[in-house]
């Protein structure tokens, strides 16, 4: 079962995914999931890189759901200062499930890799987000390259595959089953396990089987 699964990352979730693949969606979805299991939980928003969508922007959902939220100094703000928080060395220490937002480029990466020695000594999963649906990522060698491009500046390997293919409003079941053999491939080219195809809870499905079931709470474009 999926919820087995999720139940079985390591302490440190990192979520990582090229822009516009959904990333941050998914991120906010296994804090909000892994709390509602019962386990202690935050969520660290280390993208630096966009500062339009962010898990900053689901603060007041993932709180009033007993996640505690680690966001940027300036986030939502008019001030536009890449500035991780330094409470962020606190989720190394604790007992609590950390899922980290990260940047989908090297700059992002980079911000990662401060916290390698941390991260690698507390053990970690690191989840690669994937979209077929997107244009830069819409074969799985693009998307492949994207994910050595993360590993080679954050110098951290993924441990997983997410495949978050989908057309937003417009995901139907047909959209979903059409991106099963895009994972298929980049699992099979990178090495790594599909950990879940994610899909938004009001696309219909006639198999519930490997599909993790998300809220769509990103932040509209209009």
């Amino acid at each position: 079962m999926i919820s087995d699964k999720i139940g079985g990352l390591n302490k440190i979730i990192i979520v990582c995914g090229h822009y516009g693949s959904g990333k941050t969606n998914i991120a906010v979805n296994l804090a909000y999931a892994i709390r509602k299991s019962g386990k202690k939980t935050v969520l660290a928003d280390l993208d630096i890189v966009n500062p339009y969508f962010r898990a900053a922007d689901n603060r007041e959902f993932l709180e009033e759901a007993g996640v505690r939220c680690l966001i940027p100094m300036y986030a939502n703000s008019n001030v536009d200062i890449p500035c991780l928080p330094p409470e962020i060395y606190s989720v190394f220490s604790g007992d609590e499930y950390a899922i980290l937002d990260v940047g989908g480029d090297k700059e992002g990466a980079t911000a990662l890799g401060i916290y390698r020695e941390e991260i690698l000594r507390c053990g970690y999963s690191m989840l690669g987000v994937c979209n077929m649906y997107r244009p830069l990522t819409s074969i799985p060698e693009d998307a492949i390259d994207n994910l050595a491009q993360i590993e080679a500046h954050c110098s951290i390997p993924f441990t997983h595959i997410v495949n978050n293919s989908n057309l937003a409003d417009l995901t139907t079941e047909k959209t979903v089953y059409d991106s099963f053999e895009y994972a298929e491939t980049i699992c099979k080219k990178s090495g790594l396990p599909l950990l879940f195809t994610s899909v938004c809870d009001d696309v219909p499905l006639m198999s519930e089987e490997g599909i993790f079931r998300i809220k769509n709470i990103t932040k509209r474009l209009y």
